[in-house]
């Protein structure tokens, strides 16, 4: 029987069951027990002082020693499966030389060594040890052989310890792993959190490999842990971090994240910061992860009308009438929700369970930002896009309730809407005119198309992309809504001595770039409704 034979091996016991972490209490014992007997010797920063200088032939003999301590306890399990005694000390030994690896860390030259040796598949097979202490020992001498300094390091060798620990299915090994792991024993927590550090060193080094790793179970574990019923941890921490990197940029792990009823567990998730806010900055920080977990997943289409579904508007709704800490973010939520065609129906409930009365006392008054979270630039400009959206309802109903908002009280929603655009076409007047320095100062071969793409967005971030929403809506109830709204909008254009001039501008410089990745029939009917509300806006 060779070693690949004898780690795969399990022996069948009477009464062993799927979770078998120490076997019995005896074990347990022994277990402990071998834990005090390691000592410092098994420090890698002695291993010099006590031995020989890190070379290939140092290596190679440390890895026959790991190797052969492998074989050698997995031979006494099989052997004495029920007498613990005999094989307890080979545990000790197989843990001081797991120890011992941790040098090779700081060495990332030596790693094409311990892959050409498949010692990463044996560290692999040791993941499932029915000692859990072994199999945490591996976890963090994994982690450390990933951290991703070390890797930038040698990029050649991280390759190749990436390509080897993705074909052993280190996802799934480690998955298993966490799953017998009891979060109540800080060793065993440990091992929890730096299986979540391998996991985030692997995405970071090869970001292409989070579809593979999602769809590999990670996904599920992560909502698992996330709604698991126990105090705050780092670890609820770490795992809603994993699961935010998981959604970026990502359709198909977002589809997966809708089809295993993942936004119903954001939601309800979210639903505890209702009433209270979290306790620490760190639950802070998770409850900003799971707000962004949701928004990335708002990006997927299908999943709009699971949120829809399971009531998501109504919570968000209830978030900003709270005025909790979760406030800014469901605002956040609300905007992806909302935004484009596929949000349209999504606008629609809003009017009808009364978000009106919510989202314009914000639009009158930007809320107050928290320490940590979005800035009042950000809530500002995902206040207004909400309110774009909204006003393109297509109900005549409720159409109207909107246009009604912006009559009453004397028109003071008008008013604010005119004080926004003079705000943001100041900015980006500004920045206009640093441009034209700029470009002042180059050549002709240095004015090219992507030159011009980035001028344009340097304009968007300075204010012009808020300033074109703010104008949509402008031109939309000037339109739409009584005439009472066009004259006084032209009332305050006249008095701070503008015209229609520079909103036309801003509108046709927004025609000419909607809609560049939506399909054509949706791009054309865009641009002939805005372009019918100016004409309308110039008379």
């Amino acid at each position: 029987m060779n070693v690949t034979e004898l780690l795969s091996f399990t022996p069948e016991t009477p009464g062993s069951s799927k979770r078998k972490q120490n076997e019995d209490n005896n074990t347990r014992l022994h277990n402990k027990k071998a834990k005090m007997q390691i000592t410092d010797s098994t420090d890698p920063s002695n291993l010099e002082a006590e031995g020989e200088a890190l070379d290939d032939a140092s290596v190679k003999r440390m890895i026959f020693k790991f190797e052969k301590k492998t074989s050698r306890n997995q031979e006494l399990r099989i052997k004495f499966p029920d007498n613990p005694e005999k094989f307890v000390e080979s545990e000790v030994e197989l843990n001081e030389v797991i120890q011992e690896m941790h040098v090779l860390a700081t060495v990332p030259d030596y790693y094409s060594i311990m892959i050409d040796l498949n010692t990463i598949q044996t560290l692999l097979h040791l993941l499932n040890h029915d000692n859990t202490d072994i199999s945490i020992a591996v976890v963090d001498l994994l982690q450390e052989l990933t951290e991703v300094d070390t890797l930038n390091d040698n990029e050649d060798a991280a390759e190749g310890l990436i390509d080897a620990l993705l074909e052993g299915q280190i996802t799934a090994l480690l998955i298993q792993n966490m799953e017998r792991l009891d979060e109540s024993v800080k060793e065993e927590a440990d091992g929890v959190h730096n299986s979540l550090g391998i996991i985030e060193n692997v995405i970071e080094f090869r970001p292409e490999s989070s579809r593979d790793l999602a769809a590999q179970g990670l996904l599920k574990w992560l909502l698992q842990r996330i709604k698991l019923k126990a105090p705050f941890d780092s670890n609820k921490l770490y795992a809603s971090e994993i699961l935010a990197i998981l959604l970026q940029d990502n359709d198909n792990t977002r589809s997966l994240l809708g089809d295993i009823d993942g936004i119903d567990v954001l939601l309800q998730q979210l639903n505890s910061y209702k009433k209270r806010d979290p306790d620490s900055s760190e639950e802070f920080e998770c409850m900003e992860n799971l707000f962004n977990s949701l928004c990335s997943s708002l990006m997927y289409t299908p999943n709009k009308e699971r949120f829809m579904k399971g009531e998501g508007l109504q919570l968000m709704n209830l978030l900003l009438r709270e005025k909790k800490q979760s406030r800014n973010s469901a605002i956040k939520v609300l905007d992806y929700a909302m935004t484009g065609p596929e949000g349209a129906e999504l606008c629609q409930k809003f009017v009808d369970i009364l978000g009106l009365r919510t989202i314009f006392p914000l639009f009158m008054k930007t809320p107050k930002v928290n320490k940590k979270g979005l800035t009042g630039g950000q809530l500002e400009e995902h206040i207004v896009s909400i309110l774009s959206s909204i006003v393109k309802v297509g109900s005549s109903t409720q159409k109207q309730r909107v246009l009604n908002k912006f009559v009453e009280n004397d028109h003071e929603k008008v008013e604010r809407l005119l004080e926004l655009h003079f705000k943001y076409l100041e900015k980006v007047r500004n920045c206009d005119k640093q441009i034209e320095r700029e470009k002042r100062s180059l050549t002709a071969d240095d004015v090219t198309d992507e030159k011009d793409d980035e001028f344009y967005m340097r304009r968007l971030d300075a204010g012009l992309f808020v300033l074109q929403l703010l104008d949509y809506v402008m031109i939309d109830i000037s339109a739409t809504g009584p005439s009472t709204i066009k004259s006084k909008i032209m009332r305050i254009l006249n008095m701070r001595g503008e015209s229609v001039k520079a909103v036309k501008g801003v509108m046709r410089e927004y025609v000419s770039n909607i809609g560049e990745t939506a399909d054509e029939k949706f791009r054309e009917k865009e641009q002939n409704k805005i372009l019918g509300y100016l004409d309308q806006f110039q008379k």
